[in-house]
């Protein structure tokens, strides 16, 4: 059997925020969608499941995200994870300029948890709090290859 990662999910409470964060991150929006019927019932677990969709994907071509905006059942508001709680946590992205990124997150109101370290002299690493609460996690690679 083999198996390839196809794409994380996010449920977010304003798709086009979230989407402008992401695209000018540098992620480019390859599909939009309102889902709604059986076939989401069943898949998703969730009956009368009604979302809107976007599939956005690294420059790289081979990382994905889906961000969902759930219409109905409505969108359940949480305490915005943090780092060291058990399940999916964060998302995290190479890029050219760790502070070129923090500055396009500011844009958005978005902000570090705590600031910028440096593993190793291999990576500048940092997390910020993006929209709806989701960790995205910026890497900066120190020493190129």
């Amino acid at each position: 059997m083999s198996i390839k990662l196809e794409n994380v999910g996010i449920a977010v409470r304003d798709l086009e925020a979230t989407i402008s964060f992401f695209t000018d991150l540098g992620l480019t929006v390859v599909g939009r969608d309102s889902v709604r019927g059986e076939w989401t019932d069943t898949a998703v677990g969730l009956d009368g499941n009604h979302a809107n969709i976007s599939m956005l994907q690294t420059p790289d071509g081979h990382g994905h995200l889906e961000l969902f905006e759930y219409i109905h059942p409505e969108g359940i508001e949480s305490e915005p994870t943090r780092p060291n709680e058990i399940g999916m946590h964060r998302v995290a992205f190479s890029v050219d300029s760790i502070d070129k990124a923090l500055e396009i997150a500011a844009t958005h109101g978005c902000f570090q948890l705590r600031g910028v370290a440096t593993y190793e002299d291999v990576y500048k690493l940092t997390y910020v709090r993006g929209p709806s609460g989701i960790i995205v996690m910026l890497a900066e690679k120190l020493k190129k290859n």
